[in-house]
């Protein structure tokens, strides 16, 4: 094709993506931030569409053909694409599973588009795809990305559903995840799509309920925009100085090091192995609520976690003093761990005790005392594993204290003042 060609075949495509912009802004107001962030890359033989928070990368000759087709595709790849980043799926680094996330993904967005009823975003494949969500809705209760792939990694699926997916629902290329960590200044970063994100959320809601689609919209945002918390970097607010046995290399001789190859030929030359001081956890305590409303399987989630922390993780010292507390009313047991193989057979053999009504003090009561017997030597911190339906204490501990709630509750009571708040999914 020559460059003339090429150009007209470009300005085509540019004019039919910009009346699909249009026709989607005019419709739907509150996307009007979201699509004035992408702009359209033409690339030739890309032979298919790639987005990446900041651009559409598409091939003019593709687009024309697809268009052709069917003319309402140009509509519905952008709404798609667009769908994507307001949910910041792009973003969330903490799914294993690449494949499982992009299907759970695509999947969620043509449910909101085949939801939203828009007659110029409709195409061919919509009703085998209502057929196959009708079939995931009887046993996913939301189609959200999130439950999607929770319901994936619980359940698998087979090679010849996932062939089916990939075909049906996907729209445009998904760039690697971690493309977004490492390469934050090519594209828009999650902080600038969370915003908007939240701007249309807030839109959404005073502009639109009665639009189609929108309740799913909304839980779809309000899922993407939760607050998540990292674990690991909890679990650091309760990290001390240390000594840590391995070689300082503040005070390591090079010069005594390659004097020994030289005149031994390979035989260096070290000094005695060094303690070098390193901050990590050494001293913290896990309280386990085992009233009648805490799942055992979520707990076993939860020592699991930390158990992967503990043996993959440079944060803690190889030995260490935690104690995993169960209680309800009372103090049911307590288990002491003093390194990774411990709390691996606590996870082998756990078994929950108790189940009588909530209330947290006992536990304090209990820290208290094994500090004033010397059993700790610096505790910094505890996490509590809880529903939130209890008695808290009155007054602060002197150390900090996590209540890890399972799941979101807006009935759930007001924490103390001097207690953090963490929620976690169960996944």
């Amino acid at each position: 094709m020559d460059e003339t060609r090429k150009r007209q075949t470009e300005d085509y495509a540019l004019k039919v993506l910009r009346l699909a912009k249009d026709t989607i802004t005019v419709r739907f107001r509150f996307f009007d931030k979201a699509i004035s962030k992408y702009r359209f890359n033409p690339t030739w033989g890309l032979m298919g569409y790639v987005a990446d928070g900041e651009s559409i990368s598409f091939d003019p000759q593709k687009l024309l053909l697809d268009y052709a087709n069917e003319a309402n595709f140009p509509v519905r790849l952008i709404l798609h694409i667009i769908f994507h980043s307001i949910f910041l799926h792009p973003y969330r680094f903490d799914k294993a599973d690449e494949n499982y996330w992009n299907i759970a993904c695509d999947i969620a967005v043509e449910n909101i588009i085949l939801e939203m009823e828009l007659e110029g975003a409709s195409l061919i494949k919509d009703d085998e795809e209502r057929v196959i969500i009708t079939k995931l809705r009887k046993w996913i209760s939301e189609i959200t990305a999130e439950k999607i792939y929770r319901e994936f990694m619980v359940g698998g699926i087979s090679k010849e559903s996932e062939a089916r997916y990939k075909k049906l629902f996907s729209m445009d290329t998904h760039r690697p995840r971690v493309s977004y960590k490492d390469e934050p200044e090519t594209i828009l970063s999650e902080e600038d799509w969370e915003k908007i994100a939240q701007r249309v959320k807030a839109e959404l809601a005073s502009f639109s309920q009665k639009a189609q689609g929108g309740e799913t919209i909304t839980k779809n945002l309000k899922e993407a925009t939760r607050k998540r918390y990292d674990y690991e970097a909890i679990l650091k607010r309760f990290s001390v100085m240390g000594e840590q046995l391995k070689v300082n290399p503040d005070e390591f001789d090079y010069i005594y090091y390659t004097y020994g190859l030289k005149t031994y030929k390979n035989m260096p030359l070290i000094e005695p192995l060094e303690y070098a001081e390193d901050k990590r956890i050494k001293e913290f305590v896990i309280a386990i609520d085992t009233s009648a409303s805490v799942r055992g399987e979520m707990v076993t989630k939860f020592l699991e976690k930390t158990y992967d922390i503990l043996n993959n993780s440079g944060s803690f010292f190889s030995k260490v003093n935690i104690h995993v507390i169960q209680c309800d009313a009372k103090i049911q047991s307590d288990t002491n761990i003093t390194c990774k193989e411990d709390l691996k057979q606590l996870m082998e053999n756990f078994k929950l005790t108790g189940f009588g009504a909530t209330d947290f003090r006992p536990v304090f009561d209990y820290v208290d005392d094994l500090i004033e017997k010397k059993e700790f030597e610096n505790l910094k911190g505890l996490v509590y594993l809880t529903d939130g339906y209890g008695i808290y204490p009155s007054k602060a501990p002197k150390y900090d204290t996590i209540f890890a709630f399972l799941g979101q509750d807006d009935l759930r009571p007001k924490l103390p003042a001097w207690a953090i708040k963490v929620v976690l999914e169960d996944e």
